[in-house]
């Protein structure tokens, strides 16, 4: 029985080039929120909508308002592999926030979208909390002074 090996070597060449361009074509990516944000925001209409309407389009907020339960918020989070020369690091392709305002009636009256663009120009404090709880107690202050003192060298 006579194999020939060129069939065989084209079959593999003809698997690798079909696995390889379909790796490069689709990227893998971790999703978090709901897909497709601005899109289905985009349906929504300010001062025709009420809650119920919103969420058939987009589903249950991820989050409401401390403060005021009728801000309701919504999130995007859409991270893909990166390119060689980032070695494969995760790269943030999309992170959007909807914030929509709703008022005592439940009628939609604001919608904000943001983008990781937008949410990159938010500036945070850099004022920080004073904790009286991560503070050692002063016998364990005492026996870290003694610790450092009994290894010091001399």
């Amino acid at each position: 029985m006579v194999v020939d090996f060129r069939f065989h070597k084209q079959i593999l060449y003809l698997l690798l080039l079909i696995f390889l361009f379909n790796c490069q074509f689709k990227d893998a990516s971790n999703n978090h929120g709901i897909l497709f944000l601005e899109n289905r925001s985009n349906k929504l209409i300010v001062n025709k909508m009420n809650i119920h309407d919103v969420i058939n389009i987009i589903g249950q907020p991820h989050s409401k308002s401390i403060d005021n339960k009728n801000d309701w918020i919504y999130i995007e989070r859409v991270f893909t592999k990166g390119e060689y020369h980032k070695l494969g690091q995760n790269v943030l392709k999309t992170n959007n926030v909807l914030l929509l305002s709703f008022d005592k009636y439940g009628i939609l009256k604001e919608k904000n979208l943001f983008d990781k663009n937008d949410i990159n120009k938010i500036a945070f404090s850099d004022q920080s909390t004073k904790n009286n709880m991560t503070k050692e107690s002063f016998i364990s202050e005492m026996f870290t002074s003694l610790r450092s003192k009994m290894y010091r060298k001399k």
